[in-house]
């Protein structure tokens, strides 16, 4: 991404505050700290697989997520919504409301969403690391690919 918004002309730095294994409880405690620290215009939040990974009630994650644009909002920052859905086994209803959070989240707040991060990508095992549930180097150009058009209008020269 770093190398896209410069070869675009746009001066942003990226600062990658992800850890891994991460809930979005997680990022909402530790998001305060990392928006006094780096003062952002632009937060992509990409937070509850993990919640979901781990069977986490919707509501909870949902909140988080809420709370988390929020706070990027009072701090001055736009916000991007990077949403991400489950695997059929944990059951239609389960994974229906884990899907819908992002794209209803989206609407309630007005903020502009990628509804999954991992589309052309999940189902692809060479895109993939060996856990199947994240993407190797391979998959990196198809991330910033499905992220692109959505968070170009949110950038500015």
């Amino acid at each position: 991404m770093q190398s896209k918004l410069k070869d675009e002309g746009y001066g942003y730095r990226v600062i990658n505050a992800s850890v891994s294994g991460e809930t979005t409880a997680g990022g909402l405690a530790r998001l305060p700290r990392a928006l006094a620290l780096h003062h952002p215009r632009l937060v992509i939040l990409e937070l509850g697989g993990n919640d979901g990974l781990r069977a986490l009630p919707i509501a909870p994650m949902r909140a988080n997520l809420a709370k988390m644009v929020e706070l990027s909002r009072e701090a001055g920052a736009s916000v991007l919504l990077l949403g991400m859905r489950m695997p059929p086994n944990y059951g239609p209803e389960y994974t229906e409301e884990f899907r819908s959070t992002y794209s209803v989240l989206g609407r309630e707040l007005t903020v502009p969403v990628v509804p999954f991060l991992l589309n052309d990508i999940a189902l692809n095992a060479g895109l993939m690391q060996a856990d199947g549930i994240h993407p190797n180097e391979l998959g990196q150009a198809r991330l910033l690919a499905n992220v692109w058009p959505v968070l170009k209008p949110l950038l500015r020269k």
